[in-house]
């Protein structure tokens, strides 16, 4: 009888252990919804853009983009691919497609891949102060993403993904970020990427030689 109390203590103890692992593998809420990712969902942006040929010569543009997951696939790492369509119109009723890009969960990382470039955008979940390198999976140099949480009036959260905030005041300026809200995804898109004239006579001055500035703010999302 004395020898079954050891097996006895040992099963209890295996059950206990089984319990606390079953407890500590709970998944986490990493706020996926920051970026809803399904077949038919959509999203429509107006869009202004500037770009700049020298100085005293730029061209301003206002149209609209619409993005479309319109269709899925597995890859050799057995993930979910989402691929997106983005389409360009100047009245909402032609649309013309401009490029697929896709969209992948990996582990808590989100990936946009265009022309072949994967960027990690966003992290889950996408805490105040989080940072991480954009480019992990890149043969490039660290580029550095944080997200900020933007206060609002409304139930739903939003966050900032500061990309890159650079402007040494006499030969460049690279101020980009994306905002995500919770429930919808990608609400706004900011690019402002501009060189300044570097020559002696106009050194310091910021005059605009080149680049360009892209806003996009959404207008309307769902699913087909």
């Amino acid at each position: 009888m004395n020898k079954l109390v050891p097996i006895v203590f040992l099963l209890v103890l295996g059950l206990f252990v089984s319990c606390e692992r079953q407890l500590d593998e709970n998944p986490i809420e990493l706020e996926l919804d920051f970026q809803p990712l399904e077949v038919g969902n959509y999203w429509i942006y107006n869009v202004e853009e500037t770009i700049y040929y020298g100085e005293n010569d730029s061209e301003d543009d206002a149209y609209f983009l619409q993005d479309i997951i319109n269709s899925t696939y597995i890859n050799e790492a057995n993930e979910v691919v989402f691929i997106v369509q983005r389409s360009k119109s100047y009245d909402q009723f032609e649309w013309e497609p401009l490029e697929k890009y896709t969209l992948l969960r990996r582990g808590k990382t989100l990936i946009r891949t265009k022309q072949n470039q994967p960027v990690v955008t966003l992290v889950f979940p996408p805490n105040d102060g989080a940072i991480w390198d954009s480019n992990n999976y890149l043969n490039a140099p660290e580029d550095i993403f944080e997200i900020k949480i933007i206060p609002v009036n409304s139930s739903n959260k939003r966050i900032q993904v500061n990309q890159e905030e650079a402007d040494d005041l006499i030969t460049y300026r690279d101020h980009r970020y994306e905002v995500f809200e919770k429930g919808i995804g990608l609400v706004e898109d900011y690019e402002e990427v501009l060189t300044y004239c570097s020559r002696n006579d106009c050194l310091g001055d910021q005059l605009i030689d080149g680049g360009s500035k892209l806003h996009l703010i959404i207008t309307e999302h769902g699913k087909l």
